[in-house]
Protein backbone atom coordinates (compact mmCIF):
# COMPACT_ATOMS: atom_id res chain seq x y z
CA UNK A 1 0.00 0.00 0.00
CA UNK A 2 1.19 3.39 -0.82
CA UNK A 3 2.24 5.76 2.53
CA UNK A 4 -0.62 8.36 2.17
CA UNK A 5 2.01 10.70 4.07
CA UNK A 6 3.98 11.53 1.39
CA UNK A 7 4.27 14.46 -1.20
CA UNK A 8 2.84 12.61 -5.09
CA UNK A 9 3.14 13.99 -8.22
CA UNK A 10 1.99 13.28 -11.79
CA UNK A 11 1.06 14.14 -15.22
CA UNK A 12 -3.06 15.11 -15.05
CA UNK A 13 -3.19 15.07 -18.57
CA UNK A 14 -3.61 12.57 -21.59
CA UNK A 15 0.79 12.09 -22.86
CA UNK A 16 1.31 13.12 -26.72
CA UNK A 17 1.41 16.77 -28.34
CA UNK A 18 -1.00 19.26 -27.06
CA UNK A 19 -1.02 23.03 -26.27
CA UNK A 20 -1.02 22.81 -22.69
CA UNK A 21 0.08 19.68 -20.27
CA UNK A 22 -0.83 20.21 -16.75
CA UNK A 23 1.48 18.74 -13.68
CA UNK A 24 -0.32 17.82 -9.94
CA UNK A 25 1.21 17.56 -6.93
CA UNK A 26 -0.56 17.38 -3.35
CA UNK A 27 0.69 16.27 -0.19
CA UNK A 28 2.27 18.08 3.44
CA UNK A 29 5.24 19.10 1.34
CA UNK A 30 3.73 20.66 -2.24
CA UNK A 31 4.90 23.58 -1.69
CA UNK A 32 7.96 23.56 -0.06
CA UNK A 33 9.18 21.01 -2.75
CA UNK A 34 7.50 23.31 -5.79
CA UNK A 35 9.33 26.21 -4.42
CA UNK A 36 12.25 24.10 -4.90
CA UNK A 37 11.59 24.41 -9.17
CA UNK A 38 9.60 27.43 -9.78
CA UNK A 39 10.98 31.03 -9.72
CA UNK A 40 9.09 32.70 -7.80
CA UNK A 41 6.69 30.45 -6.27
CA UNK A 42 3.40 31.96 -5.64
CA UNK A 43 2.33 33.67 -2.33
CA UNK A 44 -0.97 33.85 -2.58
CA UNK A 45 -3.54 31.02 -3.41
CA UNK A 46 -5.67 30.12 -6.64
CA UNK A 47 -3.27 33.16 -8.18
CA UNK A 48 -1.72 31.57 -11.71
CA UNK A 49 1.71 32.64 -11.66
CA UNK A 50 4.20 32.99 -14.47
CA UNK A 51 6.81 31.46 -13.21
CA UNK A 52 10.39 29.40 -14.29
CA UNK A 53 10.64 26.03 -13.82
CA UNK A 54 14.29 24.76 -13.56
CA UNK A 55 16.05 22.17 -11.87
CA UNK A 56 15.66 21.63 -8.08
CA UNK A 57 17.57 24.59 -6.51
CA UNK A 58 19.05 25.32 -9.94
CA UNK A 59 17.26 28.41 -11.59
CA UNK A 60 19.81 28.58 -14.42
CA UNK A 61 19.09 24.81 -15.39
CA UNK A 62 15.75 26.36 -16.69
CA UNK A 63 12.90 23.69 -18.18
CA UNK A 64 10.06 25.57 -19.04
CA UNK A 65 8.20 29.23 -18.67
CA UNK A 66 4.56 27.95 -16.93
CA UNK A 67 1.74 28.91 -14.82
CA UNK A 68 1.99 27.63 -11.15
CA UNK A 69 -1.32 27.89 -9.07
CA UNK A 70 -1.38 26.66 -5.30
CA UNK A 71 -4.17 25.82 -3.49
CA UNK A 72 -3.64 25.69 0.49
CA UNK A 73 -5.58 22.56 1.75
CA UNK A 74 -8.47 21.55 2.81
CA UNK A 75 -9.41 24.12 0.10
CA UNK A 76 -7.65 21.83 -3.03
CA UNK A 77 -9.52 18.81 -4.52
CA UNK A 78 -7.42 16.59 -2.54
CA UNK A 79 -7.68 18.05 0.80
CA UNK A 80 -4.01 18.59 1.15
CA UNK A 81 -1.84 21.44 0.57
CA UNK A 82 -1.61 21.17 -3.80
CA UNK A 83 0.08 22.96 -6.73
CA UNK A 84 -1.11 22.68 -10.39
CA UNK A 85 1.79 23.44 -12.73
CA UNK A 86 0.37 24.41 -16.35
CA UNK A 87 3.03 23.81 -18.81
CA UNK A 88 3.78 23.66 -22.43
CA UNK A 89 2.42 20.40 -23.87
CA UNK A 90 3.73 17.13 -25.30
CA UNK A 91 5.60 14.35 -23.47
CA UNK A 92 9.12 15.48 -22.82
CA UNK A 93 8.27 18.86 -20.84
CA UNK A 94 5.94 17.11 -18.81
CA UNK A 95 8.36 14.53 -17.79
CA UNK A 96 10.79 16.34 -17.14
CA UNK A 97 8.84 18.76 -14.73
CA UNK A 98 7.82 15.80 -12.88
CA UNK A 99 11.38 14.46 -12.94
CA UNK A 100 12.55 17.73 -10.93
CA UNK A 101 10.01 17.36 -8.46
CA UNK A 102 10.60 14.15 -7.70
CA UNK A 103 14.07 14.89 -7.22
CA UNK A 104 13.03 17.73 -4.99
CA UNK A 105 11.29 15.20 -2.92
CA UNK A 106 7.94 14.10 -3.71
CA UNK A 107 7.06 10.31 -5.03
CA UNK A 108 4.83 9.68 -8.40
CA UNK A 109 1.58 8.70 -7.91
CA UNK A 110 0.13 5.92 -8.15
CA UNK A 111 -3.48 5.90 -10.39
CA UNK A 112 -6.11 7.50 -8.89
CA UNK A 113 -4.15 8.40 -5.51
CA UNK A 114 -5.11 11.79 -5.86
CA UNK A 115 -9.02 11.12 -5.50
CA UNK A 116 -7.82 8.33 -2.93
CA UNK A 117 -6.88 11.16 -0.56
CA UNK A 118 -9.53 13.29 -1.30
CA UNK A 119 -11.62 10.75 -0.13
CA UNK A 120 -9.50 9.73 2.74
CA UNK A 121 -9.57 13.62 3.69
CA UNK A 122 -13.33 14.10 3.68
CA UNK A 123 -13.94 16.17 0.42
CA UNK A 124 -16.07 13.90 -0.84
CA UNK A 125 -17.60 10.00 -0.70
CA UNK A 126 -16.30 7.07 -2.50
CA UNK A 127 -19.38 6.70 -4.70
CA UNK A 128 -18.52 10.75 -5.93
CA UNK A 129 -15.29 9.60 -6.07
CA UNK A 130 -16.04 6.71 -8.78
CA UNK A 131 -18.18 8.72 -10.86
CA UNK A 132 -15.24 11.38 -11.51
CA UNK A 133 -14.06 8.05 -13.23
CA UNK A 134 -17.66 7.17 -14.88
CA UNK A 135 -17.31 10.97 -16.50
CA UNK A 136 -13.96 10.20 -17.23
CA UNK A 137 -14.47 7.39 -19.10
CA UNK A 138 -18.33 8.04 -20.17
CA UNK A 139 -19.16 7.48 -23.52
CA UNK A 140 -22.58 9.25 -24.14
CA UNK A 141 -24.87 11.51 -22.67
CA UNK A 142 -26.82 9.15 -20.85
CA UNK A 143 -23.64 7.63 -18.94
CA UNK A 144 -22.14 11.30 -18.26
CA UNK A 145 -25.77 12.69 -16.59
CA UNK A 146 -25.65 9.53 -14.40
CA UNK A 147 -22.27 10.31 -13.37
CA UNK A 148 -23.02 14.00 -12.82
CA UNK A 149 -25.75 13.05 -10.64
CA UNK A 150 -23.38 10.63 -8.20
CA UNK A 151 -20.81 13.31 -8.06
CA UNK A 152 -23.59 15.88 -7.34
CA UNK A 153 -24.20 13.45 -4.26
CA UNK A 154 -27.91 11.99 -5.44
CA UNK A 155 -26.85 8.68 -4.91
CA UNK A 156 -24.74 9.28 -1.89
CA UNK A 157 -27.77 11.27 -0.01
CA UNK A 158 -30.12 7.85 -0.82
CA UNK A 159 -28.02 5.44 0.37
CA UNK A 160 -27.07 7.48 3.88
CA UNK A 161 -30.87 7.91 4.05
CA UNK A 162 -31.84 4.42 3.90
CA UNK A 163 -28.62 3.31 6.39
CA UNK A 164 -29.77 6.21 9.02
CA UNK A 165 -33.21 4.82 9.01
CA UNK A 166 -31.96 1.19 9.60
CA UNK A 167 -29.45 2.55 12.44
CA UNK A 168 -32.75 4.20 13.61
CA UNK A 169 -34.60 0.94 13.76
CA UNK A 170 -31.91 -0.46 15.54
CA UNK A 171 -31.57 1.60 18.09
CA UNK A 172 -35.51 1.57 18.87
CA UNK A 173 -34.55 -1.85 19.19
CA UNK A 174 -31.42 -2.04 21.45
CA UNK A 175 -33.59 0.53 23.99
CA UNK A 176 -36.33 -2.16 24.56
CA UNK A 177 -34.07 -4.77 25.22
CA UNK A 178 -32.12 -2.83 27.56
CA UNK A 179 -35.05 -0.70 29.08
CA UNK A 180 -38.09 -2.51 28.46
CA UNK A 181 -40.63 -0.35 31.20
CA UNK A 182 -39.92 2.78 29.84
CA UNK A 183 -41.73 5.10 28.04
CA UNK A 184 -44.70 4.30 26.03
CA UNK A 185 -43.80 0.52 26.83
CA UNK A 186 -42.73 -2.39 24.82
CA UNK A 187 -41.85 -1.48 21.22
CA UNK A 188 -44.40 -1.28 18.39
CA UNK A 189 -43.26 -4.31 16.54
CA UNK A 190 -45.59 -3.42 13.19
CA UNK A 191 -43.43 -0.26 12.92
CA UNK A 192 -40.27 -1.75 12.72
CA UNK A 193 -41.48 -4.36 10.07
CA UNK A 194 -43.25 -1.08 8.24
CA UNK A 195 -39.59 0.44 8.53
CA UNK A 196 -37.45 -2.56 7.20
CA UNK A 197 -39.98 -2.59 4.39
CA UNK A 198 -39.63 1.19 3.30
CA UNK A 199 -35.99 0.49 3.45
CA UNK A 200 -36.14 -2.54 1.29
CA UNK A 201 -38.40 -1.18 -1.33
CA UNK A 202 -35.69 2.10 -1.31
CA UNK A 203 -32.79 -0.40 -2.20
CA UNK A 204 -34.46 -2.13 -4.77
CA UNK A 205 -36.00 0.86 -6.52
CA UNK A 206 -32.01 1.79 -6.69
CA UNK A 207 -31.52 -2.22 -8.20
CA UNK A 208 -34.24 -1.74 -10.42
CA UNK A 209 -32.08 0.68 -12.46
CA UNK A 210 -29.16 -1.50 -13.31
CA UNK A 211 -30.73 -1.77 -16.62
CA UNK A 212 -30.83 1.56 -17.87
CA UNK A 213 -27.32 1.78 -16.35
CA UNK A 214 -25.94 -0.79 -18.33
CA UNK A 215 -27.55 0.80 -21.52
CA UNK A 216 -26.60 4.06 -20.68
CA UNK A 217 -22.96 2.99 -20.93
CA UNK A 218 -23.06 0.40 -23.52
CA UNK A 219 -25.82 1.23 -25.78
CA UNK A 220 -28.57 -0.20 -27.05
CA UNK A 221 -27.91 -3.46 -28.95
CA UNK A 222 -29.72 -2.17 -32.63
CA UNK A 223 -29.38 -5.15 -35.21
CA UNK A 224 -30.02 -4.79 -38.81
CA UNK A 225 -31.19 -8.04 -40.13
CA UNK A 226 -31.84 -9.21 -43.32
CA UNK A 227 -31.46 -10.90 -46.68
CA UNK A 228 -28.00 -10.26 -48.70
CA UNK A 229 -27.61 -7.23 -50.54
CA UNK A 230 -30.86 -5.85 -48.90
CA UNK A 231 -29.48 -2.54 -48.01
CA UNK A 232 -28.33 -3.05 -44.39
CA UNK A 233 -24.95 -1.58 -44.70
CA UNK A 234 -25.73 1.29 -46.73
CA UNK A 235 -28.82 1.88 -44.29
CA UNK A 236 -26.51 2.12 -41.32
CA UNK A 237 -24.12 4.63 -42.90
CA UNK A 238 -27.26 6.48 -43.85
CA UNK A 239 -28.53 6.46 -40.19
CA UNK A 240 -25.23 7.44 -38.73
CA UNK A 241 -23.89 10.29 -41.41
CA UNK A 242 -20.90 8.72 -42.46
CA UNK A 243 -19.55 5.55 -44.65
CA UNK A 244 -18.26 3.08 -41.91
CA UNK A 245 -19.48 -0.08 -43.61
CA UNK A 246 -18.05 -1.65 -46.94
CA UNK A 247 -21.04 -1.64 -49.16
CA UNK A 248 -21.53 -3.50 -52.69
CA UNK A 249 -23.38 -4.80 -54.91
CA UNK A 250 -22.10 -8.36 -54.61
CA UNK A 251 -24.33 -10.26 -52.18
CA UNK A 252 -22.47 -12.20 -49.01
CA UNK A 253 -20.17 -8.67 -48.80
CA UNK A 254 -20.81 -8.65 -45.08
CA UNK A 255 -19.20 -11.87 -43.64
CA UNK A 256 -18.73 -10.45 -39.99
CA UNK A 257 -20.93 -8.55 -37.56
CA UNK A 258 -19.91 -4.60 -37.90
CA UNK A 259 -20.48 -2.89 -34.88
CA UNK A 260 -20.53 0.97 -34.46
CA UNK A 261 -21.42 2.70 -31.41
CA UNK A 262 -23.94 5.90 -31.94
CA UNK A 263 -24.68 8.50 -29.05
CA UNK A 264 -28.62 9.04 -28.96
CA UNK A 265 -31.26 10.48 -26.04
CA UNK A 266 -31.94 8.91 -23.82
CA UNK A 267 -29.97 5.95 -24.45
CA UNK A 268 -26.64 5.28 -27.00
CA UNK A 269 -27.07 2.62 -29.87
CA UNK A 270 -24.87 0.22 -30.84
CA UNK A 271 -25.77 -0.34 -34.34
CA UNK A 272 -24.19 -3.71 -35.76
CA UNK A 273 -24.70 -4.75 -39.44
CA UNK A 274 -24.60 -8.28 -39.96
CA UNK A 275 -24.07 -10.94 -42.61
CA UNK A 276 -27.06 -11.73 -45.04
CA UNK A 277 -29.46 -14.53 -43.62
CA UNK A 278 -29.42 -17.06 -45.89
CA UNK A 279 -28.73 -20.58 -46.55
CA UNK A 280 -24.68 -20.80 -48.05
CA UNK A 281 -22.08 -23.97 -48.77
CA UNK A 282 -19.65 -20.73 -48.14
CA UNK A 283 -18.05 -21.83 -44.71
CA UNK A 284 -17.24 -18.02 -44.23
CA UNK A 285 -19.92 -16.50 -44.91
CA UNK A 286 -21.94 -19.58 -42.51
CA UNK A 287 -19.74 -18.67 -39.97
CA UNK A 288 -20.57 -14.83 -40.35
CA UNK A 289 -24.48 -15.82 -40.36
CA UNK A 290 -23.95 -17.75 -36.75
CA UNK A 291 -22.36 -14.82 -35.67
CA UNK A 292 -25.41 -12.98 -36.59
CA UNK A 293 -27.82 -15.01 -34.83
CA UNK A 294 -25.99 -14.78 -31.96
CA UNK A 295 -26.39 -10.67 -31.55
CA UNK A 296 -29.94 -11.00 -32.84
CA UNK A 297 -30.66 -12.95 -29.59
CA UNK A 298 -29.38 -10.40 -27.53
CA UNK A 299 -30.75 -7.75 -29.49
CA UNK A 300 -32.78 -5.03 -27.79
CA UNK A 301 -33.76 -3.91 -31.49
CA UNK A 302 -33.82 -5.59 -34.90
CA UNK A 303 -34.53 -3.85 -37.89
CA UNK A 304 -35.89 -6.73 -40.33
CA UNK A 305 -34.43 -5.12 -43.79
CA UNK A 306 -35.71 -6.13 -47.42
CA UNK A 307 -36.31 -4.68 -50.38
CA UNK A 308 -39.54 -6.42 -51.10
CA UNK A 309 -42.46 -7.23 -49.18
CA UNK A 310 -42.21 -11.12 -50.27
CA UNK A 311 -38.67 -10.77 -48.92
CA UNK A 312 -39.68 -8.68 -45.73
CA UNK A 313 -42.14 -11.67 -44.80
CA UNK A 314 -39.60 -14.04 -44.53
CA UNK A 315 -37.39 -11.95 -43.18
CA UNK A 316 -39.74 -11.09 -40.25
CA UNK A 317 -40.54 -14.64 -40.01
CA UNK A 318 -36.62 -15.78 -39.88
CA UNK A 319 -35.98 -12.96 -37.13
CA UNK A 320 -38.81 -13.23 -35.25
CA UNK A 321 -37.69 -17.05 -33.86
CA UNK A 322 -34.07 -15.56 -33.44
CA UNK A 323 -34.86 -12.80 -31.00
CA UNK A 324 -36.44 -11.52 -27.66
CA UNK A 325 -36.01 -7.80 -28.88
CA UNK A 326 -38.30 -5.51 -30.56
CA UNK A 327 -38.58 -6.54 -34.47
CA UNK A 328 -39.05 -3.23 -36.48
CA UNK A 329 -40.14 -3.71 -40.06
CA UNK A 330 -38.31 -1.76 -42.99
CA UNK A 331 -38.93 -1.74 -46.43
CA UNK A 332 -35.18 -0.72 -47.72
CA UNK A 333 -34.26 1.11 -51.52
CA UNK A 334 -38.01 3.65 -51.42
CA UNK A 335 -36.30 5.24 -53.49
CA UNK A 336 -35.99 2.02 -56.30
CA UNK A 337 -39.77 0.69 -55.86
CA UNK A 338 -43.07 2.10 -56.47
CA UNK A 339 -45.01 2.94 -53.73
CA UNK A 340 -47.89 0.52 -54.06
CA UNK A 341 -50.14 -0.62 -51.16
CA UNK A 342 -48.21 -3.79 -50.38
CA UNK A 343 -45.07 -1.72 -50.47
CA UNK A 344 -46.25 0.33 -48.13
CA UNK A 345 -47.28 -3.20 -45.36
CA UNK A 346 -50.70 -3.29 -46.40
CA UNK A 347 -51.15 -7.51 -45.71
CA UNK A 348 -47.26 -8.12 -43.96
CA UNK A 349 -47.29 -10.12 -41.29
CA UNK A 350 -45.56 -7.47 -38.84
CA UNK A 351 -47.89 -4.57 -39.93
CA UNK A 352 -46.65 -1.27 -42.28
CA UNK A 353 -43.42 -1.46 -42.39
CA UNK A 354 -41.08 1.93 -42.29
CA UNK A 355 -40.05 3.42 -46.14
CA UNK A 356 -36.31 4.02 -46.31
CA UNK A 357 -34.00 4.87 -48.42
CA UNK A 358 -30.08 5.42 -47.62
CA UNK A 359 -29.79 7.41 -51.16
CA UNK A 360 -32.32 10.22 -50.66
CA UNK A 361 -32.62 10.23 -46.88
CA UNK A 362 -36.47 9.49 -46.98
CA UNK A 363 -37.92 8.02 -43.71
CA UNK A 364 -34.42 8.09 -41.87
CA UNK A 365 -35.75 10.41 -38.99
CA UNK A 366 -39.21 7.86 -38.69
CA UNK A 367 -36.83 5.06 -37.87
CA UNK A 368 -35.07 7.12 -35.67
CA UNK A 369 -37.80 7.38 -33.76
CA UNK A 370 -39.06 4.23 -34.00
CA UNK A 371 -35.84 2.69 -32.61
CA UNK A 372 -35.57 4.86 -29.82
CA UNK A 373 -39.10 4.24 -28.55
CA UNK A 374 -39.07 0.33 -29.20
CA UNK A 375 -35.53 1.16 -27.28
CA UNK A 376 -37.55 2.86 -24.50
CA UNK A 377 -40.49 0.02 -24.47
CA UNK A 378 -37.39 -2.69 -23.52
CA UNK A 379 -35.88 -0.54 -20.48
CA UNK A 380 -38.23 2.60 -19.95
CA UNK A 381 -35.77 5.38 -18.79
CA UNK A 382 -35.43 5.90 -14.91
CA UNK A 383 -37.19 9.11 -12.94
CA UNK A 384 -34.99 12.35 -13.09
CA UNK A 385 -35.01 11.84 -9.30
CA UNK A 386 -33.85 8.58 -8.85
CA UNK A 387 -29.89 7.98 -9.17
CA UNK A 388 -28.28 4.86 -11.41
CA UNK A 389 -26.89 2.35 -9.48
CA UNK A 390 -23.65 2.31 -12.21
CA UNK A 391 -20.83 -0.27 -10.62
CA UNK A 392 -20.82 -3.76 -9.78
CA UNK A 393 -19.73 -2.87 -6.93
CA UNK A 394 -22.53 -1.07 -6.20
CA UNK A 395 -25.22 -3.51 -7.09
CA UNK A 396 -23.15 -6.71 -4.63
CA UNK A 397 -23.36 -4.22 -2.00
CA UNK A 398 -27.27 -3.35 -2.27
CA UNK A 399 -28.09 -7.09 -2.74
CA UNK A 400 -26.20 -7.70 0.28
CA UNK A 401 -27.89 -5.36 1.93
CA UNK A 402 -31.35 -6.28 0.83
CA UNK A 403 -30.98 -10.16 1.40
CA UNK A 404 -29.92 -8.79 4.89
CA UNK A 405 -33.40 -6.73 5.29
CA UNK A 406 -34.66 -10.03 4.42
CA UNK A 407 -33.74 -11.92 6.64
CA UNK A 408 -34.39 -9.63 9.33
CA UNK A 409 -37.94 -9.64 8.60
CA UNK A 410 -38.61 -12.91 8.50
CA UNK A 411 -37.21 -14.08 11.86
CA UNK A 412 -39.02 -10.66 13.47
CA UNK A 413 -42.27 -11.34 12.07
CA UNK A 414 -41.79 -15.00 12.94
CA UNK A 415 -40.89 -14.38 16.44
CA UNK A 416 -37.86 -17.17 15.32
CA UNK A 417 -34.99 -15.52 16.44
CA UNK A 418 -34.71 -13.36 19.95
CA UNK A 419 -34.42 -9.27 19.19
CA UNK A 420 -30.75 -9.40 19.44
CA UNK A 421 -30.00 -11.61 17.48
CA UNK A 422 -32.58 -10.78 14.74
CA UNK A 423 -31.12 -6.75 14.93
CA UNK A 424 -27.63 -8.24 13.44
CA UNK A 425 -29.30 -8.43 10.15
CA UNK A 426 -29.97 -4.59 10.23
CA UNK A 427 -26.51 -3.92 11.42
CA UNK A 428 -25.17 -5.98 8.75
CA UNK A 429 -27.36 -4.15 6.01
CA UNK A 430 -26.23 -0.69 7.44
CA UNK A 431 -22.22 -2.24 7.05
CA UNK A 432 -23.19 -2.88 3.40
CA UNK A 433 -24.27 0.55 2.93
CA UNK A 434 -21.16 1.96 4.47
CA UNK A 435 -18.73 0.42 2.71
CA UNK A 436 -20.40 1.24 -0.48
CA UNK A 437 -20.19 4.91 0.60
CA UNK A 438 -17.00 4.53 1.99
CA UNK A 439 -18.03 5.22 5.97
CA UNK A 440 -16.10 2.44 6.66
CA UNK A 441 -12.23 2.36 5.45
CA UNK A 442 -11.90 -1.15 3.83
CA UNK A 443 -8.31 -1.66 2.46
CA UNK A 444 -8.97 -4.14 -0.23
CA UNK A 445 -12.34 -1.87 -1.58
CA UNK A 446 -9.81 1.14 -1.87
CA UNK A 447 -7.48 -0.85 -3.71
CA UNK A 448 -9.90 -2.38 -6.26
CA UNK A 449 -11.37 1.72 -6.95
CA UNK A 450 -8.93 3.38 -7.04
CA UNK A 451 -6.69 1.43 -9.12
CA UNK A 452 -8.95 1.50 -11.91
CA UNK A 453 -8.18 5.44 -12.44
CA UNK A 454 -5.92 7.04 -14.70
CA UNK A 455 -3.21 8.03 -13.52
CA UNK A 456 -2.71 11.71 -11.81
CA UNK A 457 -6.58 11.88 -10.98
Amino acid sequence: MPNRNDTIVATSTAPGRGAIAIVRLSGRDAFHIASAVSKPFPDTARLATLCHLHRPHDPAAVIDQGLVTRFDGPASYTGDDLVELAVHGGTLVSTLVVEALVQAGARPAFAGEFTERAVLNGKMDLVQAEAVADIIDARSRAAHRAAVRQLDGALSQRLSGIRQALLQVDALIAYEIDFPMEDDGTLNRASVTAACDDALARIEQLLATLPAATLGREGAIVVLAGPPNAGKSALLNAVIGESRVLVSEIPGTTRDAVEVFLDDDPYPLCLVDTAGLRTSADRLEQMGIEVSERYLAKAQVVLACAESPDALDTTMRAVQGLTQGTVVPVATKCDLTASSPRSRGEGTSAGEPLRVSAVTGEGLPQLRDAIRRAVADQVAPPAEDVPLITRARHEHALRRAAEELRAFSFAWESRALPAPVAATHLRAAATALESLIGAVDVEDVLERVFRTFCIGK
